[in-house]
């Protein structure tokens, strides 16, 4: 079986996407278990060309971005039928097809312990205002 792989954004010009990699697990709460799907889990920040913090509830994790060794392609999968074997349900008329939708050459890798963002409030500044007596 062939499977033909095409590229509908022309050379140099798939959209560039990245890996978040973290150690360790994040779960969702209960009642958010049947609906992962768009779900946001935390605020990516850049701070520098190659630091980046990710905050997470009460975490703040620090990382940085790195290199693939080898590029990843990002793909669609399209199932097209052969005309001539349309009426027949047979698996041979079915072809595959894949889209290349984007490439990954980066990485954010974060790797050390999360921090604790603790805020402790903050004490109320009064202003001393002067006024002046005419």
């Amino acid at each position: 079986m062939q499977i033909h792989v095409k590229c509908g954004c022309g050379e140099g010009n798939c959209p560039e996407w990245a890996i978040v990699e973290l150690q360790g697990t994040v779960e969702a709460q209960p009642s958010f278990q049947n609906s992962l799907q768009n779900l946001q889990i935390g605020i990516l920040c850049r701070q520098s060309q190659e630091n980046y913090t990710f905050s997470v509830g009460y975490h703040e994790l620090t990382g940085a971005k790195v290199t693939l060794k080898k590029p990843m392609l990002v793909l669609k999968k399209i199932k097209l039928q052969n005309e001539e074997e349309m009426g027949e349900r047979d698996i041979n008329s079915l072809r595959v097809e894949l889209d290349v939708i984007g490439i990954i050459r980066h990485k954010i890798l974060f790797k050390t312990r999360p921090k604790a963002l603790i805020s402790k409030p903050q004490p109320a500044i009064k202003e001393k205002v002067t006024r002046q007596v005419p």
